[in-house]
């Protein structure tokens, strides 16, 4: 499946990540990986509300809390930049999709980066 959303498809996710030598490419297209699906599991069903659509974004924080385990492990780590560059995809998202009153804190509370 790919992203039907017209403001998505064409939308360069972890940009400031993707253009920072510091962080490992394989392992920003992982995180690229991870927003992409959380935009196809909002498409396939779309959630009815903002607390509908917290748990998926929860879902995909938690894969992000996975991955940063493969970021310290390759002497990088997601930090302020990258927690600011995932926060505001994650935001992004949301807004895309209709849901403009998201909180950005909410969308990714089971943080741990």
């Amino acid at each position: 499946m790919s992203i039907a959303n017209p403001q998505l498809q064409q939308y360069d996710f972890l940009a400031d990540m993707q253009s920072d030598a510091y962080f490992p490419p394989f392992l920003v297209a992982k995180g690229r990986q991870i927003l992409i699906r959380l935009c196809e599991a909002i498409e396939a069903e779309p959630p009815p509300s903002l607390d509908a659509l917290y748990p998926l974004t929860h879902a995909a924080t938690e894969e992000f809390n996975r991955l940063a385990a493969e970021f310290e492990r390759h002497d990088s780590e997601i930090e302020t930049a990258a927690r600011e560059n995932i926060g505001g995809d994650f935001e992004v998202i949301a807004h895309a999709y209709g849901f403009d009153s998201a909180d950005v804190e909410e969308l990714i509370a089971p943080r741990d980066w």
